[in-house]
């Protein structure tokens, strides 16, 4: 079922539940209900187990995390995220294990893809009707349901126009929602104008959200964003290394005394200045100056010319880097 349909009508909640679709906001929000309905915050820690594709090894700690008895509650969730970036054979196991859920368990498998995607084939497509099913993909309608939502959320206004234009246009919805939080800001009614001056929707958002989802302690997202990029782009080292850098710069300015950020990202402070607390001026100051070099290392050749060279490079800086920022 669609995203919104879920949150409207409060299936009933299984042994097995697939986060499908390409919206990682819906995927997000969706995850966040599914915990809330079937774990109790005072006992969630107790009864939670998560995995990324780099955790699973040959799925014994999963299927164990599967076996667990619920400890004061009805059950036990396991989640495992990013799976659309698991290699066929570890895809085969995992979707084996799902088969085989114990009574007084629920697995959610969050496995971004296409509903109908065939390479690799989606876990929703082979689960038909044993499973829940959330489909985050975004039509024009669910489009315009979360920004009037993000807008109220905000206490701001938008005009038609530009209601329609953002529901109508292809960016991706943690872009519009973070466009959004910075509109508000500034503007006590959001208009067309004001999207058209922002260029909302310019330039391929990819490299700062692979950045993004690094500095959050995202690895397996990063670099499957990262991967998708190159795989587009022989040339995106740079821009991916880039917004690296400027997202390292950003966190170290706001972990030095008295830093801050330039006036068009202020409205980025309140997710940006936890991190930069939590990793410390030093670190960032490595962290940063370690991306720079990684430009540098494509921009004269150090790093070889071939496009495997340069998702080596990547791959090794963003691992490196992730030791830094894992919480």
């Amino acid at each position: 079922m669609k995203f919104y349909e879920f949150l409207d009508k409060q299936p009933g909640i299984g042994k097995l539940v697939i986060v499908e679709g390409t919206e990682r906001v819906f995927a997000d929000r969706a995850l966040e209900v599914v915990l809330d309905r079937l774990l109790p915050v005072d006992v969630r820690e107790l009864n939670l187990s998560r995995f990324t594709p780099d955790d699973l090894g040959d799925l014994s700690a999963l299927r164990e995390a599967l076996s667990a008895m619920p400890f004061l509650a009805d059950r036990r969730v396991v989640i495992v995220t990013e799976a659309q970036t698991m290699r066929a054979d570890p895809r085969r196991e995992l979707w084996a294990a799902a088969q085989a859920v114990p009574e007084g368990s629920t697995l959610v498998l969050l496995d971004l893809l296409a509903p109908r995607s065939q390479r690799p084939q989606s876990f929703g497509s082979l689960a038909g009707r044993t499973g829940l099913r959330i489909d985050t993909t975004a039509d024009e309608a669910s489009r315009e349901r979360f920004i009037v939502d993000t807008l109220e959320r905000l206490g701001a206004k938008a005009d038609a126009r530009a209601v329609n234009a953002l529901a109508g246009g292809t960016a991706d919805l943690t872009s519009v929602r973070n466009d959004l939080e910075k509109l508000a800001l500034s503007a006590k009614k959001i208009t067309v104008n004001d999207l058209e001056r922002e260029a909302l929707e310019i330039g391929d958002p990819k490299p700062y959200e692979y950045a993004s989802a690094l500095v959050d302690g995202k690895t397996a997202q990063a670099l499957a964003i990262a991967h998708e990029f190159l795989s587009e782009n022989a040339r995106g080292a740079v821009a991916l290394l880039g917004a690296l850098a400027t997202e390292c710069g950003y966190l170290y300015a706001l972990s030095v005394p008295g830093g801050e950020l330039p006036e068009r990202m202020r409205w980025r402070e309140r997710y940006l200045r936890p991190v930069a607390r939590r990793v410390g001026e030093r670190r960032l100051q490595r962290a940063f100056r370690y991306a720079l070099h990684g430009i540098e290392a494509v921009v004269t050749g150090q790093s070889g010319g071939d496009p495997e060279d340069h998702f080596s490079l990547v791959d090794r800086i963003s691992v490196d880097l992730s030791r830094l920022f894992a919480h």
